[in-house]
């Protein structure tokens, strides 16, 4: 069940974030970069921002009354493109479809609003990379992206074209 978040579902959020991560970036990334990341990304402030702004959605993923994940995108983030900025799930949602289905859901949600494409990055070295292909994103593009402190993203840039 994915089901729209509010302001109020942030902690809910940040602990996802925080399970999903060490899981998603432990044989990527240096702890001391994930807990930068996380604080950068998923600090109260930054996440009341993106509720804020009326493009920017948060979707929780719910399995059995568990959460299991999130999804955050942004609408008309460009031009007929919306930007799926978060994906993330717990280990023990692996392999339940549950990311197929909630990247469907994003696809649909920039259908409803016209947008031509969903776009996204991803790290060069996460395997997330081959299930984005697999539903049908493609590497457009390659990014590094410095983000402070001493520490970049490296990342592909992919796209899904909507008919």
């Amino acid at each position: 069940m994915i089901i729209k978040a509010e302001q109020k579902d942030i902690p809910t959020i940040q602990d996802l974030a925080k399970k999903s991560w060490s899981f998603a970036y432990a044989n990527i990334l240096k702890q001391e970069q994930i807990d930068y990341m996380l604080e950068l990304m998923y600090s109260e402030k930054t996440l009341k921002e993106h509720f804020e702004n009326p493009n920017y959605q948060y979707y929780l993923v719910q399995e059995n009354n568990e959460f299991l994940g999130f999804i955050g995108f942004e609408i008309h983030q460009e031009a007929e493109t919306t930007k799926l900025h978060r994906i993330y799930f717990l280990k023990e949602a692996q392999g339940k479809g549950l990311g197929k289905k909630a990247l469907e859901f994003v696809i649909n949600e920039a259908k409803n609003v016209n947008d031509k494409r969903v776009v996204l990055t991803v790290n060069k070295n996460n395997m997330a990379q081959k299930f984005y292909e697999s539903q049908g994103f493609k590497v457009y593009d390659e990014a590094i992206f410095d983000i402070g402190n001493g520490y970049v993203m490296d990342d592909y840039l992919m796209e899904f074209m909507i008919d």
